[in-house]
């Protein structure tokens, strides 16, 4: 397996993280976005968005990075990470759908204006953040993972960007069982971290 790949990309993480977690053997082609890689038409005929992250798996190519758990999860036959039963596969699918828009459009937007200078409204997504922060905190409680009594791809949608979210100034310090839930992926053999950048919160 090949993965383009650029490294402060949360969504580039969560593709990374996931093959790490299952011991998939894969190369990573490194995407110079600030250069215009992603724009080339050889990168263009792998994802006609212009987008990392993008798997490649000899004839298949799969970008978006969600698509890619699914992929590598049903390629490599892990029910333990994607459930096959309809009510387990409607919970993982349930998260993925909110990294995809409500942690897309909160945190990892906060994070998008301080690391990359993007022009959104710093306070309307940091409120979009915390909104779904706390709705997160409160799935947690009483529980060690979001979707199921084990870790599955849901959990690594959602960690990248939440585990990223002080770089958009979003405070986790009211978020004890989010924070707790971070520490037990982080706590996962074959973990590989989200290369952090001092913005935000984490400004020297």
């Amino acid at each position: 397996m090949k993965l383009y790949h650029m490294a402060l990309s949360g969504h580039a993480h969560r593709a990374r993280l996931f093959l790490s977690l299952v011991g998939a053997g894969h190369a990573i082609v490194e995407v110079d976005l600030a250069a215009g890689a992603h724009r080339t038409p050889d990168f263009l005929r792998l994802n006609p968005f212009g987008q990392v992250p993008v798997l490649v798996d000899g004839d298949v190519v799969v970008p978006d990075s969600n698509a890619i758990l699914v992929y590598v999860a049903k390629a490599l036959g892990r029910t333990d990470w994607l459930p096959e039963d309809a009510a387990g596969a409607a919970r993982v699918q349930r998260w993925l759908s909110v990294a995809a828009g409500p942690i897309a459009f909160g945190p990892a937007a906060a994070r998008l204006i301080t690391v990359f200078g993007a022009a959104f409204d710093a306070a309307e997504v940091i409120a979009r953040a915390h909104l779904i922060l706390g709705r997160i905190e409160a799935e947690l409680d009483g529980r060690s993972w979001i979707a199921a009594d084990h870790p599955t791809v849901a959990d690594v949608a959602l960690y990248s960007y939440i585990a990223a979210a002080p770089e958009g100034n979003v405070d986790l310090a009211p978020y004890g069982a989010v924070r707790a839930w971070l520490a037990r992926i982080e706590a996962l053999p074959g973990f590989v971290p989200f290369p952090e950048t001092p913005a935000g919160l984490r400004a020297a």
